[in-house]
């Protein structure tokens, strides 16, 4: 008799991340204002052998990409669709900063809905905490 197939899209990915034999994968939450610190936490998690996703673009700094308005709302959504991606495809959310934004606490909250492992850098913030 053969194992039981797994039945959700999440338990798939799991079994074929451990197929695949690939380190545990960590996403990196927090304002744009601690990109530095995110920065650092990146080192950190790849030096201790873990995958790291993290945001990497700043909406709040100037780039031609962002010069039209309506271009730059749509890219803003776009944005936030790929980082509860790397939410999803994550084994556990590392939160940077010393400050938890309307973004980051929607971040979090959905981490959790997840079932995702949610740490921080400054447990003090956690909101549910």
């Amino acid at each position: 008799m053969s194992p039981p197939q797994p039945h959700t899209p999440e338990e798939k990915l799991a079994d074929a991340k451990e197929l695949m034999g690939l380190p545990r994968i960590v996403v990196i939450c927090g304002s744009v204002r601690f990109m530095a610190e995110m920065n650092e936490a990146d080192v950190r998690e790849t030096c201790a052998g873990k995958i790291v996703v993290k945001p990497a673009v700043d909406m709040k700094s100037p780039h031609q990409l962002r010069a039209d308005p309506a271009e730059a709302e749509a890219l803003k959504v776009r944005l936030g669709d790929l980082h509860r991606a790397k939410i999803r495809l994550a084994d556990e959310v590392l939160v940077v900063g010393d400050y938890i934004g309307d973004s980051t606490r929607a971040e979090i909250a959905y981490a959790r809905r997840l079932g995702k492992p949610v740490w921080f850098t400054h447990p003090e913030v956690d909101p549910d905490g």
